[in-house]
C-alpha cells in the first residue's frame, strides 16, 4: 500500500497525466453507465429530424437517418475500449512472452525469435488487416485477434533489449547461484523491473488498437452489428459538408482517448521508472 501511495503522489505531479486519468475515468463511467447517459438507443432512427444541428435536445445533432450523435458516441465507447484493452492485452501478452524469452535466452532462439519479429514488423498493419477481414469476417473479435496478432513485435522487441541488460545484474545472478528456476528468475526477479515499460507500451496499444479498429471501420471493414466511433465516421462520410457535427464529435473523442492514453501511460512510467525515481531523489537531496 505504501509503495502505491507513493506512486499515486508521483503520478499526480503531473498534470497532463491527471488529465488522462480522469478523461479515461469518465469514458469508463459513461461505458457503464450508457444507457442512463444517452438519451436515445444508438441505433433508433427518427430520434429527432434529420441533420438537426446540436441543440439543447440534441447535443451533438443528429444523423441523415435522425438518429441521436451523442447517443451513438456515448455507446461507442464500450465498443472502441472493449476492441482497443482486448487488442492491447492480447498484443502485450505475447510481446512479453516472446520477448522475455528471446532476451533471457539469448543465443539462437533469440536470433529465430527476433527475425520473426522483424517479419511482422515489415507487415504494413492496416492493410494485412483489410486482407484478413476480407477472408475471414469483420466480427467484433476477429478484429480483436488480428489487431492483437499484429501489434506484438513492439512490445516484444523493448521487454528483450530490458532483458539483456539484467540478465547479467547481480541480483539475477545470486538468484541463480541460489538453485532458482529460468521461470522464477523471470517473472520473479526481471520482469517486476520492466513493468513500467510495459505500463506504457500498453497504454500507447490500446490507442493503437481504437486507431486501427476505427480505420477499418471508417474504411467500412468493421463490425457492421456494432456502433463504434470508426462507424459513425463511415457513416458520416458522405454528409462532411452538409453535417459537420456527425464526424466531429466521434472524431474529436477518438482524438481526445488516444491523448488520455498517451498522457496515463507518461506518467505512470514517470511514476514507476526506477531510474527516474534514482534522479528526483539526487535532485531532492541537492
Amino acid at each position: 500500500m505504501r509503495s502505491l501511495g507513493l506512486v499515486w503522489r508521483r503520478y499526480r505531479r503531473n498534470r497532463g497525466a491527471v488529465f488522462g486519468a480522469v478523461f479515461l475515468l469518465l469514458l469508463a463511467a459513461a461505458a457503464a453507465s450508457a444507457n442512463l447517459v444517452a438519451g436515445h438507443r444508438p441505433m433508433e432512427t427518427s430520434a429527432g429530424r434529420p441533420f438537426q444541428p446540436p441543440s439543447r435536445a440534441f447535443p451533438m445533432g443528429t444523423d441523415d437517418l435522425g438518429r441521436d450523435v451523442w447517443s451513438g458516441v456515448v455507446h461507442g465507447v464500450r465498443v472502441s475500449l472493449a476492441v482497443g484493452f482486448s487488442a492491447a492485452l492480447a498484443a502485450v501478452s505475447l510481446g512479453v512472452f516472446i520477448g522475455s524469452i528471446a532476451g533471457y535466452k539469448g543465443g539462437i532462439i533469440d536470433d529465430a525469435l527476433m527475425r520473426t519479429v522483424d517479419l511482422f514488423q515489415s507487415i504494413p498493419r492496416l492493410l494485412f488487416a483489410l486482407v484478413i477481414v476480407a477472408f475471414f469476417g469483420s466480427g467484433i473479435w476477429n478484429v480483436v485477434l488480428i489487431i492483437g496478432v499484429l501489434s506484438w513485435p513492439r512490445t516484444a522487441r523493448l521487454v528483450r533489449s530490458e532483458f539483456l541488460r539484467l540478465r547479467n545484474e547481480e541480483f539475477v545472478i545470486s538468484a541463480r547461484a541460489v538453485g532458482a528456476g529460468s521461470a522464477r528468475v523471470i517473472f520473479r526477479h526481471i520482469l517486476p523491473n520492466v513493468l513500467h515499460i510495459v505500463t506504457v507500451v500498453a497504454s500507447l496499444e490500446v490507442g493503437a488498437a481504437i486507431i486501427i479498429e476505427a480505420s477499418l471501420s471508417f474504411l467500412g471493414a468493421g463490425d457492421p452489428n456494432l456502433l463504434s466511433w470508426g462507424r459513425m465516421l463511415y457513416n458520416a462520410q458522405p454528409f462532411l459538408r452538409q453535417a459537420w457535427w456527425m464526424a466531429i464529435f466521434p472524431g474529436c473523442t477518438i482524438f481526445l482517448t488516444v491523448l488520455s492514453l498517451n498522457l496515463a501511460g507518461d506518467g505512470l512510467n514517470d511514476a514507476m521508472n526506477p531510474k527516474l525515481q534514482r534522479v528526483q531523489a539526487q535532485r531532492t537531496a541537492v
